[in-house]
């Protein structure tokens, strides 16, 4: 009898040490594992309207121009340029706060995380702000790649990587003017750093912006005819040549510093 209650005994603390074994094994849930840390690439497009920033959303604010509305006439004229800031990206701002004034939660984000994650934006507002959210932050990108002081051969590293990418700055300016020349309807061109850490040359339709296909922007012209109309009616090509005497170079090595 003792034998039979020494073994039952010695069985049941046996079940007891197994069972507490397999649930210490199974009790650590796969949430509570370290996330996997993002790329340098995956980071640098959550703020990218700024070399050191992202674009707020709370609420969105239109940025004043670095420069008169005059002061681009080498390549854009005055009332262009005021419609264009004044009313244009205006426009996309307000239509921006119009989309999000019911929804507290989106507006606590930057307009970057939203258009690289349109899919948690209620579907009642997903193209408003898809269209409005993109105009806000390419036109804020726009105006800080133009200078009155701007345009000639690129410099620094950046000129550099343009001619060991493209061969040369004029073979790099052609193949950007015929891919925006060749954009069909209203987008914009961009040179763009992708997830290979390469330079490319890629459009986008409408107000879209390269993040939302994984490219971090460096340089980039507004091919929308409200850009350009005023003063080249429809002659884009012209538009495209005489642009790149205004481009900002000390602020597009900026941008490429913080895309790599």
């Amino acid at each position: 009898m003792i034998r039979f209650w020494r073994e039952a005994i010695i069985c049941v603390l046996t079940t007891i040490v197994l069972t507490i074994v397999l649930n210490s094994y199974n009790s650590v849930p796969i949430a509570e594992a370290q996330p996997t840390t993002p790329t340098a690439t995956n980071r640098s497009l959550t703020s990218v309207a700024y070399p050191n920033r992202g674009l707020s959303a709370s609420p969105a604010q239109l940025p004043p121009l670095p420069y008169g509305y005059g002061a681009l006439t080498k390549a854009i004229d005055a009332e262009t340029m005021k419609l264009h800031h004044s009313a244009h990206h205006a426009s996309y701002v307000n239509n921006l706060n119009d989309a999000l004034k019911q929804y507290p939660n989106l507006q606590k984000r930057s307009v970057e995380s939203l258009l690289l994650d349109l899919n948690s934006v209620p579907e009642n507002i997903r193209t408003k702000v898809r269209n409005n959210a993109g105009g806000h932050l390419n036109h804020t990108i726009f105006w800080q790649l133009m200078s009155p002081q701007g345009g000639g051969q690129p410099t620094g590293a950046i000129a550099q990587e343009i001619n060991k990418t493209f061969g040369s700055f004029d073979a790099f300016k052609k193949e950007f003017n015929a891919a925006g020349a060749g954009r069909f309807g209203s987008g914009w061109v961009w040179l763009v750093r992708n997830p290979q850490n390469q330079l490319q040359i890629v459009t986008t339709a409408n107000q879209d912006n390269p993040i939302m296909d994984g490219f971090y922007p460096i340089l980039g012209n507004d091919v929308w005819e409200h850009a350009y109309y005023l003063k080249y009616r429809n002659r884009r090509a012209d538009y495209l040549n005489n642009w790149w005497n205004v481009v900002n170079w000390p602020q597009i090595n900026r941008r490429s510093q913080s895309s790599q």
